[in-house]
């Protein structure tokens, strides 16, 4: 009776609640009346506009079996219609009133007989002590309060507001959800709104651990989760899998198989999720969503898995993606895989007459792909002329990329020239092609520079070669092992051979050990030219360590005596030649 009499007590003010209605409407933990509650609630219509309590009275409805409200659903409740009025903080000040721990235990009975009862079948058993309305009503205060705290930017309470929900839920079923749970409540839905949420709690109040977590769970319990539902979740792990810039520790998925795959890094999970949502969109489980494609297209370049990602272009419904584009991203995946012919030939259809002969970037990859292959030479060639006719239209660095490929290739060429006028003029050739691109680029491509010094050592010209290797250390910052070499390898061509082996030394001091072993074997040949066989044999000895080291790494019988062959010839080539400006 003290309870209705504070109900029927309190008055009309401002058209909110205050905090002394609150209180006084909470003096006592007594039940009150559901007619009451809504009393009090119809008094403020001629104040505010009435909120949405379409879900109010299916909560209400389903609470009229027992007569009345208890002290934390009338929390929930009133903290709920506070919430829909858009008083926030005052949502949050009554959703804080709630004692969740104290109603947990009757939740988690509640659940639990549920997941039983098709097991139970007797009349006897007892009934659950709540109603599912009634922990759909708790379940819901805790998910409206974590949107209000969310809203107050207090985004770490917020997810832990939420996280209580699926923790009752997952201790209560650690099996996963029935089929069918909850949908005359709606509970079922109040969990997924969860489910959903939590993740992007976390991410909001930067904790990418706990976000991490969260999406594993939500797509490795049974949520019961609808298709799209469940697509959107992995779209967006994978998404903050790829660009949230931290790494994740590898899942722990105990329940799998020895065999299955376990992905060790946030590259290999995003991937497989992608591909996962991919299959689906292909099998028309899900809607068209044209953004997964392109970032399971990020992902496998990334993870450098070019045939995967040429099998994503081939699985492609038609219509996605335009022929002329298909052919080019194609040939760049098999060419990435080492598959040169059958990148060629997607080219050649790229570039026939009915298709499109003028692509640029078709020619130039085709130009490339043939520079690569002294047998197609001459083709790569032909490639870079018919590029070359469209260099007006193009940028400084697009002509000079056309230069450069007309470059490698006539040099390419001339190895295979019958006469030594031939392989003169195609040199030569070559080298003005090179000198063009260096011009255009102010020497600031490094493929062309490189090509320049290497056709003029080639040419024995040797101080313009120096030169140009010089530049090109300049230009790589010392990074690339093939710089150093270059210049060495010319030194040595001028029997500057301390002078080499010192460069040798610098690039020795900026390299690792798995990628020293044509650097040790450049410098034993100079320090044998020199005639410091001591040294010599001291630094074959440093390169036999690498070598016993792949050796060791490869565990391969067959590269084991590949390894030891090769030593042996480096060995024989020591002995043989004297001179390192020979150097292949």
């Amino acid at each position: 009776m003290s309870n209705n009499k504070s109900v029927k007590g309190l008055k009309k003010s401002s058209g909110c609640w205050n905090n002394s209605s609150i209180m006084q409407c909470f003096s006592s933990k007594d039940q009150m009346r559901v007619d009451e509650i809504l009393k009090l609630s119809d008094s403020f219509d001629d104040v505010q506009p009435r909120p949405d309590t379409v879900n109010i009275e299916e909560a209400e409805s389903s609470l009229r079996e027992g007569g009345g409200l208890n002290y934390e659903e009338a929390r929930a409740l009133l903290g709920k219609y506070e919430y829909q009025k858009g008083n926030i903080e005052q949502a949050v000040r009554v959703f804080e009133g709630i004692d969740i721990t104290s109603v947990t235990p009757r939740i988690k009975l509640t659940l639990s007989r549920i997941r039983d009862r098709p097991k139970r079948r007797s009349r006897s058993d007892p009934a659950p002590p709540m109603s599912l309305h009634a922990v759909n009503l708790f379940f819901e205060a805790m998910l409206l309060k974590a949107k209000s705290l969310q809203s107050l930017e207090r985004s770490k309470e917020a997810a832990q507001s939420c996280k209580v929900i699926l923790d009752i839920v997952e201790s209560s079923l650690p099996a996963g959800l029935p089929e069918n749970f909850g949908a005359d409540s709606k509970l079922q839905e109040t969990l997924i709104r969860a489910v959903e949420f939590l993740p992007e709690l976390w991410k909001l109040a930067d904790c990418p651990h706990d976000a991490i977590l969260s999406y594993r769970k939500a797509l490795l319990h049974r949520w019961n989760l609808d298709a799209e539902t469940s697509a959107r979740i992995q779209k967006e792990f994978s998404v903050y899998l790829l660009y949230s810039g931290g790494e994740a520790s590898p899942p722990s998925l105990r329940s799998q198989k020895d065999s299955s795959f376990v992905p060790k890094s946030n590259l290999e999970e995003a991937s497989l999720l992608l591909l996962l949502l991919f299959r689906k969109q292909i099998r028309k489980e899900i809607e068209w969503d044209p953004s997964i494609v392109e970032h399971l297209s990020f992902a496998l370049s990334v993870a450098n898995q070019p045939q995967a990602l040429a099998w994503v272009i081939e699985a492609l419904p038609s219509g996605i993606i335009e022929r002329k584009e298909m052919y080019h991203t194609l040939a760049l995946c098999y060419h990435a895989h080492d598959d040169t012919f059958s990148a060629l030939n997607l080219l050649k259809t790229l570039l026939h007459h009915s298709e499109d002969p003028n692509h640029i970037p078709g020619l130039l990859l085709a130009s490339k792909i043939c520079s690569e292959n002294p047998g197609l030479a001459e083709e790569g060639v032909a490639y870079a002329q018919r590029a070359l006719v469209f260099k007006e239209d193009r940028c400084h660095l697009t002509a000079g990329c056309m230069y450069t490929l007309l470059g490698v290739s006539l040099s390419e060429y001339a190895e295979s020239a019958v006469s030594d006028s031939e392989r003169v003029t195609r040199q030569s050739e070559a080298l003005q092609a090179l000198e063009s691109t260096g011009n255009l680029t102010n020497l600031s491509d490094s493929l062309s520079v490189y090509h320049l010094s290497l056709q003029y050592a080639l040419q024995r010209k040797l101080e313009p070669a120096v030169y140009y290797s010089k530049q090109l250390l300049k230009l790589e910052g010392g990074t690339n092992i093939r710089g150093w070499l270059l210049l060495a390898r010319i030194l040595s061509g001028q029997k500057c051979y301390a002078d080499a082996e010192t460069v040798t030394d610098a690039a020795l001091d900026q390299t690792g050990k798995w990628d020293q072993g044509e650097l040790l074997r450049t410098k034993a040949k100079l320090q044998f030219a020199q005639g410091y066989l001591k040294k010599a044999i001291e630094t074959y000895m440093k390169l036999l360590a690498v070598l016993q080291v792949k050796k060791k790494s490869s565990g391969s019988p067959k590269v084991q005596r590949a390894i030891g062959a090769a030593l042996i010839r480096n060995s024989q080539s020591l002995v043989g030649s004297g001179l390192p400006g020979e150097i292949p």
